[in-house]
């Protein structure tokens, strides 16, 4: 994993929020040519970028012995929750800076960039001395003053869609961050909340699609939150992968009887082994089937 960068702010208060004539806002398609967005060793959006991980950090121990397992499976990414937004008060809520520090660590033996969540602006900068990639979560999607100052920081930034945002207002959250001037945005589809109670929350595949359609950015997909369910994991992944996002976010646990959040939706290492295999062999043959055609005209 490369040496992080100093965390200095990089936006501007004049940074152009919408082309003056064409009325094209940062985000549109029509802005500028396809974003690939560098994090680490990793970069999102040529070819398919997986990021996985235990949704929180639990113990040194745990942490460790699933990065090795992921990252013999071939991930990009290592992902986990120092900080965790939990519906009820009293379920565990994550190890804090400790839990920042066991990420680090992890990212530095395996050499996987870290993605975590910042949940507050007065958090950010030093959350970003210890992560590569800072995740804004579902809850904190139009948190404006987050939004704004993880726009003035150098690091990469994993936006989320709300649970109930169209898409429209997605984007324009991710317009507040690049209007501050950071350019490198991922968005993230992970399902939204229907009348549907078999699944956690209902995943929008359209939208990931549509994001292609409307924007230059980026667009991963998390069958995990999308389906709370792990049996239903894999056949979102390689749905996910067939309507073209550029990776997936998927959680892992060493045990997932065990873990001490969202224990019903992480995958085993050897599931997650199953699922790299399949998704990347998808993927090649997109690749190749694209190739051909474009080869043919």
């Amino acid at each position: 994993m490369e040496p992080r960068e100093s965390v200095a702010a990089v936006g501007s208060a004049e940074a152009p929020k919408v082309h003056a004539k064409s009325g094209v806002r940062l985000v549109d398609k029509e802005a500028r040519p396809r974003t690939l967005v560098r994090v680490g060793s990793a970069t999102v959006g040529a070819g398919l970028c997986v990021i996985a991980g235990p949704c929180s950090v639990e113990s040194e121990e745990q942490l460790l012995e699933t990065a090795r397992a992921v990252k013999r499976a071939g991930a990009d990414l290592l992902r986990g929750g120092a900080f965790k937004p939990r519906t009820s008060p009293y379920d565990f809520q994550g190890l804090g800076l400790e839990g920042l520090r066991l990420l680090a660590a992890a990212g530095r033996e395996t050499g996987l960039p870290v993605v975590t969540e910042v949940m507050d602006p007065r958090d950010v900068s030093w959350v970003a001395d210890h992560a590569d990639l800072l995740q804004i979560g579902a809850r904190n999607m139009q948190n404006f003053t987050l939004l704004k100052e993880v726009g003035r920081c150098p690091r990469p930034v994993l936006l989320k869609r709300g649970m109930q945002a169209t898409l429209d207002e997605w984007l324009l959250c991710a317009e507040y961050i690049l209007a501050e001037g950071n350019p490198n945005v991922i968005l993230c589809e992970r399902g939204i909340r229907t009348f549907e109670r078999y699944t956690r929350n209902t995943l929008d595949l359209s939208a990931a699609a549509a994001v292609l359609e409307r924007s230059h950015l980026p667009v991963i997909v998390d069958p995990t939150h999308g389906t709370g369910r792990a049996s239903l994991v894999l056949p979102m992944s390689l749905a996910a992968v067939a309507a073209g996002a550029h990776g997936l976010m998927i959680e892992v646990h060493r045990r997932p009887a065990e873990a001490l959040s969202d224990a019903e939706q992480a995958l085993t290492p050897e599931q997650f082994g199953t699922l790299m295999v399949r998704v990347r062999g998808l993927a090649a043959f997109m690749g190749a089937g694209a190739a051909e055609r474009e080869g043919g005209r």
